[in-house]
């Protein structure tokens, strides 16, 4: 079977094709500025390099039109036509409390997924644009829905109940939901292999950490507590986003500054985290070179960066009862062993037993980073929840 997984955001679409005989990536791509006249697609072609193709795409369906030209194009394709498209997966944001595992898409999964779109307003109808453009294009190939959300349904009320009236739950599912939700499964179930543990008997940390980033508390395979809340801001300090604030500071924020609903969203999503304690970058690398040259602000973010991760890591373990494993992942995650070593170090006391040696020349390939007498365990597990995505399609079409 052939599986082509689809991202679409608001200006934007990431695409990979699958074979999943063997699961092997056999195209990956994306197209950038939607809408814009400098809209352009950039795929890897099978020998690595890669080639943009410049063109003004107006609108999703025009977008993946093109994706679908490329992909079978006699110099580019990886297919010879669009028959071998055995089903198609979307990576949906949220799904509310409507879902709790991945579907095949029908009317009623529509209608659903579009009743979540005040959860998500930046997302969702993005993520039915590609569902509907499937539909006109490519009407007889069956299509899959996996949520960022529906891993987190596990959770228990009293992890995702906010202390405020319980009516604003009960009218507008006011309540925490969690994201990254692929990722930490993906890399829950791949990090138990890895590390020759249980999933359904194990205590684990998933920590996705990038610019946007969430840490998930998953015990016997089920996601317990994560960091993320109704929206993707809660939480740990991100690249742009505030992570969890005291809410009265933004309210006196909005009087002091006579800032409007929409001027305090931008600022805690893209004003706040790295980029604004810095005043340098949301960008990690950026923030390391600013620390080499004697920013001090450049330093506090990081150090903030840090302690907001062991902060939710350490309270995990209490959730959890113990650990025995903790796993990075994430493009921070895999590729800074500077916060690795950080967070690992400060859990010595729990019988941490972090080979540091190891750890500094660790970037982005699963590893194991404790000793073998640790009483953690430690590793590092490259994400991939375009695989996840590809993968829970093929189950559900082939009715695994």
């Amino acid at each position: 079977m052939k599986v082509l997984v689809l991202n679409c955001g608001s200006s934007s679409i990431k695409y990979k094709l699958y074979d999943m005989n063997g699961q092997k990536e056999l195209a990956s791509g994306g197209i950038e500025k939607i809408g814009l006249p400098d809209s352009f697609l950039k795929f890897t072609l099978s020998d690595g390099s890669k080639q943009v193709i410049t063109q003004e795409i107006k609108e999703h369906t025009a977008g993946i039109e093109l994706i679908l030209k490329t992909l079978t194009d006699a110099k580019y394709g990886a297919i010879k036509s669009l028959d071998q498209i055995d089903a198609v997966g979307h990576r949906v944001v949220h799904g509310g409390d409507k879902f709790c595992s991945s579907v095949v898409i029908n009317q009623e999964v529509i209608n659903k997924i579009e009743e979540c779109v005040d959860l998500a307003p930046l997302h969702n109808p993005a993520n039915l644009k590609g569902i509907y453009a499937i539909q006109k294009i490519l009407p007889k190939v069956p299509q899959v829905a996996v949520f960022d959300t529906s891993f987190h349904q596990t959770m228990p009320p009293y992890a995702y109940i906010y202390a405020l009236p319980h009516d604003y739950y009960e009218k507008y599912g006011v309540r925490r939901y969690g994201f990254h939700g692929t990722s930490h499964r993906y890399v829950a179930k791949r990090g138990c292999e890895f590390l020759g543990l249980d999933l359904e008997n194990s205590r684990i940390i998933t920590a996705h950490i990038g610019n946007g980033g969430s840490i998930t508390a998953i015990k016997n395979g089920k996601s317990i507590d994560t960091s993320m809340g109704m929206t993707p801001v809660e939480g740990l300090m991100m690249g742009s986003r505030s992570g969890s604030v005291d809410p009265g500071v933004l309210t006196y924020l909005m009087e002091k500054e006579n800032l409007s609903t929409r001027q305090i969203n931008d600022i805690i999503n893209k004003k706040s985290g790295l980029v604004g304690v810095s005043g340098v970058s949301s960008d990690m690398r950026d923030i390391e070179n600013a620390i080499e040259q004697g920013n001090e602000r450049a330093r506090l973010a990081m150090d903030m960066y840090f302690y907001y991760i062991l902060k939710y890591v350490s309270g995990y373990i209490a959730v959890l009862g113990g650990v025995d494993a903790i796993i990075f992942t994430g493009g921070v995650g895999e590729n800074q062993p500077i916060m690795r070593k950080y967070v690992c170090d400060s859990l010595a006391f729990l019988g941490v037993d972090f080979n540091n040696e190891l750890n500094d020349r660790i970037k982005g390939r699963e590893t194991e980073l404790t000793f073998p007498n640790s009483k953690v365990r430690v590793a590092v597990i490259p994400t991939n929840e375009e695989l996840a995505i590809a993968i829970d399609t093929e189950e559900l079409v082939e009715g695994k």
